[in-house]
C-alpha cells in the first residue's frame, strides 16, 4: 500500500485518508437523514390533509349547492381545490430544492474512478 501511494505522490495525486473518506461517507449520511426524517411527517400531513380537503369540500359543495345549481358549486369547489393543490406543490418542491447533493464526495468519487481507469492502463 505505501508503494502505491508513493507512486501516486510522484504523479502528483496525494491519496486520500481514511479521515477524508469517513467524512464524505458522514456527508452522504447526513442528507439521506434529512430526507428519511421528513418522509414520516410528509405521509402523514398528506393523508390527513387529503381527508380534511375532502371533507371541506364536500360541506362547501353542499352548502353552495343550496344557493346555486349543484353544478355550478362542484365546479366553484373543483377550481378552488386545484388552486389549492398548485400552491402545496409549488411549496413541496421549494423544500425538496433545499436537500443539496454532496458536491464534495462526488468531485472525489470522480477523481477516484480517475485514477483507478489509470491504474488499470
Amino acid at each position: 500500500m505505501e508503494r502505491i501511494w508513493a507512486d501516486q505522490k510522484a504523479r502528483g495525486h496525494v491519496p486520500r485518508s481514511r479521515e477524508e473518506i469517513d467524512a464524505e461517507i458522514s456527508e452522504l449520511r447526513d442528507e439521506a437523514a434529512k430526507i428519511k426524517a421528513s418522509a414520516p411527517s410528509l405521509v402523514v400531513g398528506g393523508v390527513a390533509g387529503l381527508l380534511a380537503a375532502f371533507f371541506l369540500a364536500w360541506a362547501a359543495f353542499y352548502a353552495l349547492s343550496l344557493v346555486v345549481p349543484m353544478w355550478a358549486a362542484a365546479l366553484i369547489v373543483a377550481g378552488l381545490l386545484a388552486m389549492v393543490a398548485g400552491m402545496a406543490v409549488s411549496a413541496g418542491v421549494k423544500m425538496l430544492q433545499q436537500v443539496h447533493p454532496p458536491v464534495q464526495t462526488i468531485a472525489s468519487v470522480k477523481e477516484n474512478v480517475q485514477w483507478a481507469k489509470q491504474q488499470v492502463k
